[in-house]
Order: C-alpha cells, then structure tokens, then sequence
C-alpha cells in the first residue's frame, strides 16, 4: 500500500529538468562548442555527486565517534558506511577511466577557457579531506600557501570554521585510546607484549649470526634488527614516542596506536571484530584515495605535460607530491612494523578472553 497521497513521477523526483541543463560549455561563448567540453563537465559534475553522498557517510560516522560510547551496533553501522564510501571510491577511481578517453589535443581545444577555475576551489572536496583530518599544517608548503586563497570568502569562512573542530582523526584516535583492555585486572598488554617483542627480536638474532654468509652479510641483517629494536623501544616510551609524533612519523597518540595493534592482533576475538574492521577499512580508504591522487597526476601530465595548472600549481608536479603526502591514516598501515607472527602471541588470561568472547546462560 503507497504511504505517499500525491503521485511521485520520476523525472520531478530526480529534479532531472535541473539536473540535465546544468551541463553548459563555455567554449561556444567564443564560437564553436567544443565536442569534449560536455565530457569533462560531466565527469567533474559526477564526482561532486560522488563527494556529496561520501560527505553523507562520513558525517553521519562522525556522529557515531562523537558519542562517548560507540557500541557493537553503532561499530555495525559505521563499518557498514565506510564499505559504501570504499565503494564509491572505487567508482571514482574507475571514472578517471572515461575522462582519459578525451586526447590532449581536445581537452586544448577549451582548457585556455576556464582560467581560472580548478579543482583547487572544490569545496565539497576540500571538506572531505578536512573532516578526515588533513588540514593545512599537515599539507605540503604549496597547499599551506594557496589552500585558501583562490575560494570566495563564504567558502573561505565555512572550512576555516570547520578546521576548528575535533576532525574524524581526532574522534577515532580517542575512540581507540579509551579501549580498556591494555590493562584489565592484573593483565597489561604492554608488558606482555614486550616480553613477546623481546624474545621474537632474540631468536632472529640468533638465526642471522647461525646464517650469515659472511662477515659484511652479518653486519648489514643486525643492522637491520636493530632499526627494528628501535622502532618497538620507542612504541613502549612515552618520549621517544612523543619524538616521533613531532617528527611527523606517527600521528596517533600512543595510547591509540597500542590498541589498535592490540585489537588487529586479536581481531578474531569477537569483541575486537567489528573494531577491527573499522579500522581496516579506514586505512583502505586512505589508500583508494591515494590511488584517486594517483590517477588524477598520472591524468594531469598525459593532458599537459610540464603545463602550469589552470589553478596556478606546477601541474602533475605538485600533484604527484601530494599523492604520498596527503594522507590521514598512514599509521594503520605503518602498523605493521610492529606486528607480530601469531605463533608467537602471547595467550590472553582466560578472564581476558571471557571478556572479549561471547558466552550465553541457560
């Protein structure tokens, strides 16, 4: 039985009298339209639609980490939001296919007329990477420079008053430091972590000096070892850690990164499972959107070489910097330098486990 009383016909649903004329090249302002410009409208129209449904989903998964308890239902929904996001980013990612159909002589044909807009004054894109948490002292002296000034001053006002607020960065890495499991009763994960750390480090030490080849082989491996060391010595050190967030080497507090690397070493308890999906999926969105950067660069130098963007920026030079430098959740994936062989995990206490498991009363 409809629940609506008027009749919905689809073209007015879908406002597609608005959404079909929105499409008007400017290159037939200064004599023939140019056949390709009606192509390069629509990708870019079509990515605006893709940034406002991401921009949906990562607003209503900003809700969900402002709270000051994210359950097993509110985790469901979160992660099931950024599996639709990672969808659409594949979309994206696959639509750099269709604009790269257009040669560089065609795009020259209009590209002289639309100085000097650029993807740079995206809005809507600009508040993606800024809800995620890029802002601009994060970004590389170009953007920290230009990242405002080619915007209106409304546009301008709106993301200086949105990089004001806690970013989803920010919600996650508390929402990971409040885990409490790292101590839970007279269990410290830190500890027995270490001791786990300390005797895997001990036994490849011991099957580099049984296997070296020669003395310059030996060298280089515990070399290797130590940097290694290193790297889980200051994981457990309040300051060396704090030397590594001001070296912009990790960006999660200390806290956060133990129980991300907690909950991905134990992610088959089912307490940990959805966290950990979380987790992972915000790391492979980081990733799709450097693969997006990518393309997008790989796209600007087929189109125009060493051309100067119409933006002002040195082209596929700059956007090839911002590929690596532009991301928000790299430590997931530098995560791994700390991970462990679950061979050699040390066993949680039963009562740990009890707590992370499921069990049911009669």
């Amino acid at each position: 039985m409809p629940k609506n009383q008027t009749p919905v016909y689809y073209g007015e649903y879908l406002r597609l009298d608005k959404l079909l004329d929105a499409q008007q090249p400017h290159s037939s302002r200064y004599g023939d339209e140019a056949h390709d410009e009606m192509l390069f409208i629509i990708v870019h129209q079509v990515y605006e639609l893709w940034f406002k449904q991401v921009l949906h989903e990562l607003r209503s998964i900003y809700k969900e980490f402002q709270q000051p308890k994210l359950d097993d239902k509110a985790l469901y929904l979160v992660s099931h939001r950024l599996r639709r996001i990672l969808t659409i980013q594949d979309l994206m990612n696959d639509q750099v296919g269709v604009i790269e159909t257009m040669t560089p002589q065609e795009f020259l044909e209009f590209r002289d007329i639309l100085v000097p807009a650029s993807g740079f004054q995206s809005v809507q894109f600009k508040e993606l990477e800024i809800i995620l948490g890029l802002t601009r002292g994060k970004r590389i002296a170009f953007d920290q420079q230009s990242f405002f000034n080619r915007l209106n001053d409304e546009d301008r006002n709106y993301l200086e008053e949105l990089e004001r607020q806690p970013s989803l960065f920010d919600r996650v890495d508390d929402w990971l430091a409040r885990m409490p499991f790292l101590q839970f009763e007279d269990f410290s994960f830190w500890e027995v972590y270490q001791q786990a750390v300390q005797k895997s480090l001990d036994q490849d030490e011991q099957v580099i000096r049984e296997n070296a080849a020669d003395v310059e082989q030996l060298a280089a491996e515990l070399a290797g070892l130590q940097s290694n060391r290193d790297n889980f010595a200051a994981l457990f050190d309040n300051e060396r850690y704090t030397e590594l967030q001001k070296d912009d080497r990790v960006r999660l507090s200390q806290r956060a990164m133990l129980s991300a690397l907690f909950i991905t070493q134990y992610r088959e308890e089912p307490a940990f499972n959805l966290a950990w999906q979380v987790i992972t999926s915000l790391a492979e969105m980081d990733e799709k959107l450097t693969i997006w950067r990518y393309k997008h660069a790989m796209m600007v130098q087929r189109m125009l070489g060493t051309k100067i963007g119409t933006g002002g920026s040195s082209g596929h030079d700059y956007l090839r910097r911002t590929t690596e430098q532009n991301r928000v959740f790299k430590d997931f994936f530098a995560m791994s330098t700390y991970l462990l062989p679950k061979s050699t995990l040390p066993e949680l206490p039963p009562s740990v486990r009890q707590a992370l498991g499921f069990y049911f009363r009669d």
